[in-house]
């Protein structure tokens, strides 16, 4: 593959500017580190992990990656200070920060030399990143599976939106799953992209087998953003997808809403694999994905499509052509 560099790559010290999203129940160890040493920066989702199981994979991708790899750190997570302080003990170079406010634990990252990252929803956040001495910020589409943003801008509207409002590099996530879709992405002003659901659908993700078929067999509309009133999610279609549109649909307030989720309903449908009544978080752009791939053929694959799409004839030669 060809060399490349802009300041995505340079900031990653990573080949290709392609960053796998940090999935809860999906992104353990083995995936961080089979992206990371393909190229990409492969990334551990804390989210669902306790913080001794957090260290173990660590520790563990420490051990069989060559390359940098992060660790996703979801902000409202309750153990967030045990978290923070095993990623400074491990040294751990990179960590993508979400759902919160960076300017909490971005300084005390950043003097420990690591580089920081905030995912965000909207122009007005990425500011805010950026101010609290963000190095990047992920602009996160409202496509995107798992937690997402209230405004439910669309990727296609908040990537230009957010490289208006910040001097750093922005990278692109929310229905991106393809090099065409990079490319497109990075015409728009992005310097890289985060893959959440192509990497679900992968071998060395730990997410079950049957929630990996159910992903590469979804259709058209058949992930809807739900739970609005407690944190916006997308959700794949089973059962208690349905109780929860339903309830949505009779005026559930927040209340009656979390009685309905419970406890470790994420765990029981991503991890477990029941299809029925878990909770199935994953991406518009699922209805694009029809197989389960290594995480290095992923990578590979984006890249290469990457960089026909960026030399087809119908792309070079736009400028000439009449609308």
């Amino acid at each position: 593959m060809a060399a490349f560099s802009n300041r995505v790559t340079r900031l990653f010290s990573i080949e290709y500017p392609i960053v796998q999203a940090g999935m809860i129940w999906a992104s353990g160890w083995r995936l961080a580190s089979a992206v990371s040493n393909s190229g990409g920066l492969g990334i551990i989702g804390a989210g669902s992990m306790y913080p001794a199981v957090l260290r173990t994979h660590i520790q563990q991708c420490k051990q069989t990656c060559q390359r940098p790899f992060g660790v996703n750190l979801p902000l409202l997570y309750p153990d967030i200070d045990k978290h923070v302080d095993i990623i400074i003990e491990e040294k751990v170079p990179i960590v993508f920060t979400s759902a919160g406010n960076p300017s909490l634990w971005t300084p005390r990252l950043k003097a420990a030399g690591i580089t920081v990252v905030h995912v965000v929803s909207s122009a007005k956040f990425a500011r805010k990143a950026e101010l609290a001495g963000c190095d990047a910020v992920v602009a996160e589409g409202f496509e995107a599976g798992g937690h997402n943003g209230h405004e439910e801008t669309t990727t296609l509207v908040l990537l230009p939106a957010v490289c208006a409002a910040v001097s750093i590099p922005v990278i692109a996530a929310g229905g991106i799953a393809t090099g065409r879709q990079m490319l497109a992405a990075m015409i728009l002003g992005a310097e890289g992209v985060q893959m959440g659901s192509r990497f679900v659908a992968c071998e060395e993700a730990s997410s079950h087998s049957l929630f990996k078929e159910k992903v590469i067999h979804a259709q058209e509309g058949d992930t809807k953003l739900s739970l609005k009133k407690l944190t916006p999610v997308r959700l794949l279609d089973n059962e208690f997808a349905r109780q929860v549109q339903a309830a949505e649909a009779a005026g559930a307030d927040a209340e009656a809403l979390q009685q309905l989720l419970g406890r470790g309903r994420a765990k029981k449908g991503m991890f477990e694999g029941d299809m029925a009544e878990g909770e199935l978080e994953i991406g518009q752009v699922s209805l694009l994905l029809r197989d389960i791939l290594p995480a290095a053929t992923i990578v590979r694959n984006t890249w290469h499509e990457f960089q026909q799409a960026l030399s087809d004839p119908l792309f070079v030669n736009s400028s000439e052509r009449s609308i």
